[in-house]
């Protein structure tokens, strides 16, 4: 398997900035014109309805009003993708128990599971000291991850999450038994605007790995074509940065090393 570092480059980081710009300023002159489209076709659809499924002109009219709802509701997919990536520096970091946030969103997730056929193991070790963790947009890393590993079992499959200590971290891997990754596939996995699906916005990975990266964290991946994908987070423990901080303020010589 190969793996794909976490680092970015300056340019990677100057689009993340246009991005963010773009994203920000463009969100509710979208975003509002789009909400009234969708109300409009709603009533539009309902006026066909009410004309009868015997009119051949209405029928006509309806099946147009559909393909027009769709198409508006992947355009709102779409900035909600903007959105979340415009918001994804935007981190408010407390302590947290890991261990019992990757539960909450497993059974949140479990009825899709059980739809898809996807089997959940889990070995997430007790007694992990706190994280410092930003809830909500953590939240999101995972579920975006979690929605990522289904899609690649379209036909059922396991997914595998471990919670363990290493050394200062909490270390956290998503495991699946998917497609997998090319070599290409997963050089590019992270970049902007980078996607294989058929409406992918290239910007749901980028998002995670920036969340990771702004909570201090760092993000890789191990994949191969037909055999599966592996994502590892790693996130400070709270007891080791209060520790470290403890060092560096009252534990230096008078030369600036620690004794």
């Amino acid at each position: 398997m190969s793996s794909t570092p976490s680092e970015s480059s300056p340019q990677s980081t100057s689009k993340e900035e246009l991005l963010t710009r773009l994203a920000r300023g463009l969100a509710h002159e979208i975003r509002n014109p789009l909400s009234t489209m969708a109300i409009n076709l709603t009533l539009l659809e309902e006026e066909f309805t009410r004309a009868g499924e015997d009119d051949p002109r209405s029928r006509r009219a309806s099946k147009r009003v559909r393909t027009l709802q769709r198409e508006v509701s992947r355009l709102e997919g779409i900035l909600g993708d903007f959105l979340h990536y415009a918001r994804g520096g935007m981190v408010n970091r407390q302590p947290g128990d890991l261990v019992a946030f990757v539960h909450e969103v497993l059974e949140f997730m479990e009825p899709e599971h059980r739809t898809h056929e996807i089997r959940v193991l889990s070995d997430l070790e007790s007694g992990l000291p706190l994280v410092l963790l930003d809830g909500g947009v953590l939240r999101q890393v995972l579920i975006n991850l979690l929605v990522n590993a289904r899609q690649a079992m379209p036909g059922g499959g396991e997914l595998i999450l471990q919670v363990r200590r290493v050394g200062p971290r909490a270390q956290l891997v998503i495991t699946d038994t998917g497609v997998g990754m090319d070599p290409e596939e997963l050089e590019h996995c992270f970049d902007l605007y980078w996607s294989t699906k058929r409406d992918g916005t290239g910007l749901g990975l980028s998002t995670v790995r920036r969340i990771i990266l702004q909570h201090e964290g760092t993000i890789g991946v191990v994949s191969e074509k037909g055999r599966g994908t592996s994502f590892t987070i790693t996130l400070p423990l709270v007891q080791e940065v209060t520790g470290s901080r403890e060092v560096e303020e009252s534990d230096r010589n008078p030369e600036g090393e620690q004794e």
